[in-house]
């Protein structure tokens, strides 16, 4: 009979471990920016190029879906270009992403329509567009600030 208590009580410990474990997954691979193009970003007053970027290029649903999640860090000059199907409202979340980043949501014709700045890292909250778009960039967070980046600012990018 105490053995069987002891078994019970292992397990029921056992069970509220498993409860109480974190949310953030884990994954070994570590995944390498692979730059598949250059993105250019302009002032709208001006059309000046206020900075340039490599990009990796997501436009698959599972490209999409994973983004930057996995990965520590990201060069300065470096970005990852969401592209579309369609102009559409988008909301983008933090969930496995382990560092901070400002992402810029742009419009079909290419112009910055908002911002999300400083997202969180692991932070699974909702980070809306706030307008129909059709491209988002995620850059390292502090960046658009440190370009002096606003809304109607634009963007031009070429696939590699």
């Amino acid at each position: 009979m105490r053995n069987i208590f002891i078994l019970v009580c292992i397990s029921f410990f056992m069970f509220l471990a498993c409860k109480t474990e974190s949310k953030r997954e884990i994954k070994t691979e570590t995944i390498a920016f692979k730059k598949e193009g250059d993105l250019s970003i302009f002032k709208q007053d001006t059309d000046s190029i206020v900075s340039n970027f490599d990009i990796e290029i997501a436009d698959t649903e599972y490209e999409t879906q994973t983004g930057l999640m996995y990965r520590s860090s990201m060069e300065k000059n470096q970005g990852m270009l969401f592209i579309f199907p369609e102009e559409a409202m988008h909301s983008f979340y933090m969930k496995n992403t382990e560092f901070p980043l400002d992402i810029i949501y742009i419009d079909a014709n290419q112009k910055i329509a908002s911002f999300q700045k400083n997202a969180e890292p692991f932070n699974e909250n909702s980070l809306p567009s706030n307008a129909p778009v059709k491209y988002v960039l995620e850059i390292n967070a502090g960046l658009s600030d440190q370009m002096g980046l606003q809304v109607g600012d634009s963007i031009s990018f070429t696939r590699n």
